[in-house]
């Protein structure tokens, strides 16, 4: 079931952290964490994000993998701040790719509010996150 708040995100490509967390409880989303390994490392990752570094090589293969894994869902992209996670989703809209989302508060906050972290919102460690990750996502 969709709540009412993701349901009003959906048409929406820039989402808060608290819609995003509402939305991957209710599985409605698959959520990237595209920082990398020492900022997971140091912070630790929202609480069923999928640890995919942009710093790594192969990431593009990987981000399309969690497309195809996210079998038709939303993938959000979340950073520390949203200004990584913002040029993502630019240059996908630019190559003409769909069904993205950007967490534009982060998990350390943004003008756009003030992160997933400040918000007490659920995290995982690394560890926890890696041993989750899909296979194909490795």
């Amino acid at each position: 079931m969709v709540i009412p708040g993701v349901a009003s995100a959906a048409a929406r490509e820039i989402w808060s952290a608290l819609e995003a967390a509402e939305a991957l409880n209710d599985e409605a989303i698959v959520l990237l964490d595209v920082r990398s390994r020492p900022e997971w490392a140091e912070t630790g990752l929202a609480k069923g994000a999928w640890p995919v570094s942009m710093h790594e090589r192969g990431f593009e293969q990987r981000l399309f993998a969690a497309r195809d894994f996210a079998a038709g869902k939303p993938v959000a992209l979340i950073c520390a701040t949203g200004g990584r996670s913002a040029r993502l989703l630019a240059a996908l809209k630019g190559a003409g790719y769909t069904g993205f989302i950007d967490v534009s508060e982060g998990m350390l906050g943004s003008r756009r509010g003030p992160g997933w972290i400040a918000r007490g919102l659920p995290m995982s460690d690394l560890e926890t996150a890696l041993a989750a990750l899909p296979d194909t996502l490795r």
